[in-house]
């Protein structure tokens, strides 16, 4: 049975004492007044040495890009990356999980994505900086008019031009979109080989902020996740060169390879919204406790009463629930496997249902003071609520999970 080590909980404390004094004290201006989180995430970087890791881990996997080395490093078993990645989120989604979504975008998409297609130059000229958080970056997929048909609804284009490419079109929703200083963009090729546009194969280009045509909108205003700015990018004929385009002028003979790279991301990232959800749903359960133990009606501490105790009862089977969910793709991580799309879905799924569920029973229990900010579930309910629907909504996880149920085997 995979349980936390003692490392791991000498590593989550420290965590949680450096989210008391340099996370919790900007809440209010993270959530209320615009400010960016990324100030916020160096400092963490820098504290824990996460820059220094981020550049060690660059290393080796440059090495391996020039010896010319395919596929994910060997890993052997008891490998402790995975844990360690994963507890910074758990701990930091307890109190503004729009930080971890601001982080996760730059160095787990962005930098991934450069990281995993790129060519070694662009791994050092875009990808270094993203994993170091130097740099902000954004992942750009979404568009108006495709949102869960991301890939097939594409319209965003990309006509070559000598040696050179012309990019037009437009995306949403894009974390970081607005601050970003580098972008992971995908666009349809315009060659004029293709009439059908969802057959197109898809290209991944890098950009930078400023670039000629291409401009970055004010944060929109959301829901909830304000920590984490949003915003949409707009493309009228920004022209790259080939250094740009990901993977260099060969992936353009990989007509599946833009598709693919989109969806090894989407593994990556519904996998990590569950341990996003953990967070939040560890903190809803220990402050719907304290309420229950603390809050006196009818002369008598509300959980004493059997409605609130099932609440109580609900929440904690979640908590299990998601937490196994969060080990199990530790232990896959550390034997060196990764869940298929439809394992992700199916654990993405489950774990943004729970943390929504769990998030606002806890306003529920509380009452009033439960919709009132000072209590801080109501931001924990507003956050939850996106995990049902960024990286696929509820009913595109379905979809994921049953088709790969009703495949030839």
């Amino acid at each position: 049975m995979y349980e936390w080590s003692d490392e791991h909980l000498a590593i989550r404390d420290a965590i949680r004492q450096f989210i008391d004094h340099e996370v919790v004290p900007h809440i209010d201006a993270l959530e209320h007044e615009g400010t960016p989180p990324y100030e916020v995430i160096r400092k963490m970087y820098r504290t824990f040495g996460m820059d220094e890791m981020a550049r060690e881990s660059f290393k080796r996997a440059l090495d391996r890009k020039l010896a010319g080395e395919t596929g994910r490093p060997e890993r052997r078993g008891g490998d402790n990356s995975a844990a360690l990645t994963l507890i910074p989120i758990i701990e930091l989604c307890r109190h503004c999980p729009g930080i971890v979504t601001s982080m996760g975008v730059s160095t787990g998409l962005a930098g991934g994505t450069i990281m995993k297609g790129g060519t070694p130059e662009q791994m050092e000229r875009w990808g270094l900086d993203l994993l170091t958080f130097d740099k902000v970056g954004a992942w750009a997929i979404t568009e108006p008019d495709s949102g869960s048909d991301a890939i097939g609804g594409m319209r965003t284009t990309a006509r070559p031009d000598g040696d050179e490419w012309i990019l037009n079109g437009s995306k949403t929703y894009i974390t970081n979109g607005p601050y970003a200083d580098t972008m992971v963009l995908y666009a349809k090729l315009d060659d004029g080989t293709e009439d059908d546009l969802r057959r197109r194969p898809v290209l991944t280009f890098i950009l930078d902020a400023g670039m000629e045509g291409l401009v970055q909108s004010a944060p929109m205003r959301k829901m909830g996740l304000k920590s984490s700015p949003t915003g949409e990018l707009f493309l009228s004929d920004v022209r790259v060169g080939p250094d740009r385009l990901l993977g260099g002028p060969k992936s353009t003979e990989d007509r599946a390879a833009g598709r693919a790279s989109a969806k090894e991301n989407f593994v990556t990232e519904r996998a990590g919204v569950a341990a996003m959800a953990l967070g939040v749903i560890e903190e809803c359960l220990k402050l719907s406790i304290a309420y229950a133990k603390s809050r006196v009606l009818w002369g008598r501490p509300i959980g004493d009463h059997q409605l609130i105790q099932l609440k109580l009862a609900k929440m904690e089977v979640a908590r299990l629930n998601v937490q196994n969910l969060v080990f199990r793709h530790i232990e896959m991580s550390s034997a060196g496997k990764t869940p298929t799309l439809a394992e992700a879905s199916a654990m993405k799924l489950y774990s943004a249902q729970a943390a929504s569920e769990v998030a606002m029973e806890a306003v529920q229990l509380m009452g009033g003071n439960g919709y009132i900010a000072e209590y801080r579930v109501e931001q924990l309910a507003r956050d939850a609520k996106v995990f049902q629907i960024y990286a696929g909504t509820d009913e595109i996880q379905v979809t994921h999970v049953a088709k790969d149920l009703l495949a030839d085997r």
